[in-house]
């Protein structure tokens, strides 16, 4: 199926159906009065996230999405039916924002979350309502008022707990496929990643992470150069990248200066990322002799001034992949544990609480 990761639609909620304007007619009953009922209120649009889908592809192709108005009313004061919800289905991570202001309207993060997205119309009233003292006979009666339309920007945001970073060819999906049961396509040449790729990376009984593979980056890719940087967004839900760096077949220098080139395309896509917590991943050191690994390494720490973690992996053979992996899982269990304990705001003081 093919990957479309933003959409563009039009959402119309239902109008409030109208109140009625009638009068009781019985036999023996002279001037019975107002007996019009309210009109049923629009239906609205929900986005609920749906596990199941991984693309905004079918948005596609059916652009406008409508809800149900609300029936009139009608005499005899009843009521008018309310009109029928729609449930428009999105994948897991969607984002979605008014298309001619920017406004963010929410996103969904969980499986079956609800997001309003064009609430339905008011009822109308039925002249029963303005039935008084000096007026017994109203004629008056309200129209529903119309529901919310707007045109929504979806963004399919995937989540994973890694990002894998760097310039094509870097080994990038080499490496998930060794680390999770994902197939990406594989080859020598640049670009074979063309769309975001996601796996689950398992290091024991119930101790597991989602792992993100994005098409490689190159110099110019803030300003279109490449695939630009079109899919770096779904780094964004990310807690850690690992900067994946060809050390087998380029120098140590050409390796120093992609990583540069890399980290300044990403700050000029966001500084807030550029800011998240890097891992080095010093990938291929099958190519290279033992000896050489270790001269490698140290060189390029140099040139990096890099003080941070730094793990050094063969992809292709897996030699490295294990150790990489159990501590990723301790870190990411860590960030995950810091993340539940973080204290709740603030709520103001509620006095009939407190007395309970």
């Amino acid at each position: 199926m093919k990957f479309v990761d933003e959409a563009i639609i039009k959402v119309e909620a239902g109008d409030g159906g109208n109140g009625c304007a009638s009068f009781r007619r019985e036999k023996y009953i002279p001037r019975g009065g107002p007996d019009g009922g309210d009109g049923g209120d629009g239906g609205s649009v929900y986005l609920v996230a749906d596990e199941g889908l991984n693309t905004l592809v079918d948005f596609r192709h059916v652009r406008l999405h409508r809800a149900e108005r609300g029936h009139n009313g009608m005499g005899r004061q009843m009521t008018g039916r309310k009109g029928g919800d729609l449930v428009v289905r999105v994948p897991v991570g969607t984002r979605a924002a008014d298309a001619d202001t920017g406004e963010l309207i929410g996103e969904v993060l969980t499986h079956g979350q609800r997001l309003l997205v064009a609430r339905g119309g008011r009822h109308g009233l039925g002249n029963v309502h303005f039935k008084s003292s000096t007026n017994r006979a109203p004629r008056r009666q309200t129209d529903g008022t119309p529901g919310d339309r707007r045109r929504l920007h979806l963004e399919m945001l995937v989540l994973a707990d890694v990002g894998l970073l760097g310039l094509p060819n870097a080994g990038k999906s080499s490496l998930i496929s060794q680390v999770t049961s994902a197939r990406p396509k594989v080859a020598d040449y640049p670009f074979t990643t063309l769309y975001p790729n996601l796996g689950v990376v398992r290091a024991g009984r119930d101790r597991s992470f989602v792992i993100a593979d994005i098409p490689g980056i190159i110099e110019g890719a803030a300003e279109g150069a490449g695939l630009g940087v079109r899919f770096l967004k779904h780094l964004s839900r990310t807690s850690l990248l690992l900067h994946v760096l060809d050390v087998g077949t380029v120098s140590v220098e050409d390796a120093a200066r992609d990583a540069t080139r890399a980290l300044a395309e990403l700050e000029k896509f966001s500084a807030e990322l550029a800011g998240r917590e890097r891992w080095l991943v010093l990938n291929k050191i099958d190519l290279v002799s033992p000896a050489e690994r270790e001269e490698r390494r140290r060189h390029l720490l140099d040139l990096l001034q890099w003080s941070g973690p730094v793990h050094m992996i063969s992809a292709a053979t897996g030699e490295g992949c294990n150790e990489l992996v159990g501590n990723l899982m301790s870190r990411i269990e860590l960030l995950r544990d810091s993340n539940l304990s973080e204290p709740e705001e603030d709520k103001p003081w509620d006095p009939i609480g407190a007395r309970r």
